[in-house]
């Protein structure tokens, strides 16, 4: 009741107007720790002006130079990435209601805004809903992946860092689409299903421009679609993601990529343990691609023509006490390199990743975790490895 009324007052300060039959709610999760996590390998790694490694293209034919990057001391974000937020409905009547979300992601170590400095990076958005019929969001949120497979497919949820399925599945790794349009069912006897598309997948929409007769586009359009069974025991989900990437990697030069990616995920509780499985393909380029002790290899959203990557996951979840542990085990296959990097010289193997972790409730909103999580071959470079160890405390609110 009292977050509820200091939301209320909030959004009084920024409009000026509170209405008795609009509902405010501000929410956060705010995550730290200590830990140790290290990527270590060979690759085009060169230093910046802040010491930090940062990693050339992991499929150049030549990797000549070693690197290691090493953190040891505060973590923070690790089981759910700290947020703060707004979130309401306004009663419209005939069962329909206007609905946002204003989500600002944050580093508690230093309390900088996540998500590219964005204000609102985690999510923003803004729609209608209504119990028989569904609910429609306009902005910038999850693609229907990363709602649907993570409960299903892993034990790690989509939280704790390298260990959750997002890491071999990019399309899953709490992949945001800026400038989208969703439409999800309502939950029928649980099934449900959802729909996006998005206008430009990554920063602000540019259109089309006409120079001297030359049409240009740049915009990254993007399409998601899933859906999910979870009732009782049982959880099943399948998504279909895709987006359009006007300057992608070609054989020769760049040009028109269209990268695809597809999943599977089961899930059945036994009550004395959960299993989790699930699979999947990547083709023709990345989603939101994985970071390793706060470095990345590739960039997200970029189209690699030739690409196909096969994933894999299995997981266990069981009551320990009031806690409960989890392991899994993930794997990202490169079946086929992407066509720029074929050739002498190239090398790669599967990459793997063995994670186990253990939450605790300390209350209903505060628990403490561990976790440990180690990946051989990190984005396919054979020598590169990542570790992650760490304990820490979540608070919601």
């Amino acid at each position: 009741m009292k977050k509820t009324l200091l939301a209320a007052a909030l959004m009084a300060g920024f409009a000026g107007i509170a209405h008795a039959d609009t509902s405010v709610t501000l929410y956060g999760i705010i995550d730290g720790g200590v830990g140790y996590n290290q990527l270590k390998g060979s690759g085009t790694a060169v230093l910046n002006k802040d010491g930090d490694v940062v990693i050339g293209n992991v499929w150049s034919n030549t990797r000549p130079d070693s690197f290691k990057n090493k953190r040891t001391g505060l973590i923070s974000g690790i089981q759910s990435g700290s947020r703060w937020g707004l979130k309401g409905s306004e009663d419209l009547g005939n069962g329909l209601r206007a609905v946002f979300v204003l989500e600002s992601g944050f580093d508690l170590g230093t309390g900088n805004s996540g998500q590219g400095n964005r204000l609102f990076g985690r999510q923003a958005t803004l729609g209608l809903a209504g119990d028989s019929w569904g609910q429609l969001d306009f902005g910038r949120q999850t693609n229907i992946a990363s709602k649907y497979l993570p409960g299903v497919m892993d034990p790690f949820g989509a939280g704790f860092d390298q260990a959750n399925a997002g890491a071999s599945l990019s399309a899953a790794n709490t992949a945001r689409y800026d400038n989208m349009v969703m439409y999800q069912t309502p939950n029928f006897s649980g099934f449900q299903f959802g729909v996006g598309y998005s206008f430009n997948v990554n920063q602000d929409q540019k259109g089309e421009k006409t120079i001297a007769g030359v049409k240009t586009k740049t915009d990254k359009h993007a399409l998601t679609t899933g859906l999910r069974y979870v009732n009782g025991p049982i959880g099943a989900a399948l998504t279909y993601d895709q987006f359009k990437d006007r300057n992608g990697v070609l054989a020769n030069g760049s040009g028109d990529v269209t990268a695809k990616s597809w999943a599977a995920a089961f899930s059945y509780d036994f009550e004395v343990v959960k299993l989790h499985l699930g699979g999947g393909q990547t083709r023709d380029g990345m989603f939101a691609v994985q970071s390793y002790a706060k470095e990345s290899f590739l960039p997200s959203f970029t189209g690699l023509k030739g690409l196909r990557v096969n994933s894999y996951v299995a997981g266990l979840t069981a009551p320990v006490g009031a806690g409960k542990i989890m392991a899994s085990w993930q794997m990202a296959d490169l079946d086929k390199a992407p066509e720029a990097y074929r050739g002498p010289g190239f090398e790669s193997k599967k990459q793997q990743t063995y994670s186990l972790g253990y939450t605790h409730p300390l209350s209903k909103r505060t628990n403490v975790y561990a976790i440990g999580s180690y990946a051989k071959n990190v984005h396919f470079a054979p020598d590169a490895k990542a570790t992650l160890v760490g304990v820490g405390l979540r608070h919601q609110f």
